[in-house]
Order: C-alpha cells, then structure tokens, then sequence
C-alpha cells in the first residue's frame, strides 16, 4: 500500500464512538434490530474485563473505521489466533483502502503477538465483503458450520 494510514487503539472515553460503529455495522448488515449493546455493557467487556480490543482506522484525526477483535486459541497450532468479530469502514470512506489497511494492522498485530492466524466471519449475503476477502488472500473454511447457543436457551442449558 502506498498511503500511510494511522490506526490507534480505542479508549475508555470511546465507548460512544464504538458503540455507533456497532450500530452502522448492526444496519449494513440489516440486524439493526438484534444490537442490545450499551455503553455500560461495552465499558465492562472491552475496559474492565479485557474481553476484546478495538483500534481505529484514522484520515487526520477523525476515526472513520474500526476493527473489534480478541484472542482465541488453536489447540492444534498451540497458539493463540486473532479473531475479527468486527470490521466497518463508513460509507463515505470506502474504496480509500481503510479495510484493507485495517486487516494488515490485525494481521501485524498477529505476527507482534506471535499469533498463528487471523480469522473471522461473513455472511454469506454479503458479495462485496467476500469479494474483498478473497482479494486479500483469505480462503473460505469449506466442511464447517458455525453453531450457537443464547438467549433463553443458553440460560436453560446451563441450568441443566
């Protein structure tokens, strides 16, 4: 990449800011309705707890993507993996290259932390996502579904 792009990490004062990021994401990918993350929970989660990381993608000093994500772990490459649980670059600055940089930011931060992979998921709807993935060399995991428990059935399970 020719450009220069600065990233920085997100901050307790930018929960509002990730929040809204969540919230555009949550639209583009038509479940606005499904977002019930507030501020409270995400200053918990992301601050208090550690649970996941956030940098933004910067044109001067204005934030116009961001990148959530955190560490799972391959038992067969014993290592952890970055995972990408979220990735949103506003609209009206798409195609500046903002994703790409975003991706090759996670995939530095990987090979600092001495990670084995980078990963996330797409929705399968979502043709100009994929197409941009395969440009940047990610292969589709063929023979694998993803499965999930929540809501009142996570809370019945656990009971058990």
């Amino acid at each position: 990449m020719n450009k220069h792009y600065t990233f920085r990490y997100a901050t307790e004062q930018d929960v509002p800011l990730i929040l809204d990021f969540i919230k555009q994401l949550a639209e583009y990918e038509k479940l606005g309705d499904e977002v019930v993350a507030t501020e409270e929970l995400l200053e918990e989660w992301l601050f208090d707890k550690k649970a996941a990381e956030v940098i933004f993608a910067l044109e001067g000093e204005k934030e116009v993507g961001f990148a959530l994500f955190f560490h799972n772990f391959s038992t067969f490459l014993g290592r952890a993996g970055v995972y990408l649980e979220d990735l949103f670059v506003k609209p009206e600055y798409r195609g500046r290259g903002y994703g790409r940089a975003l991706i090759a930011e996670l995939a530095r931060i990987a090979v600092e932390r001495g990670c084995g992979r980078l990963e996330w998921w797409c929705l399968d709807w979502n043709a100009p996502s994929v197409e941009f993935y395969k440009k940047l060399g990610a292969e589709p995991m063929e023979d694998w579904t993803v499965y999930r428990i929540a809501g009142a059935r996570l809370k019945e399970l656990a009971e058990e």
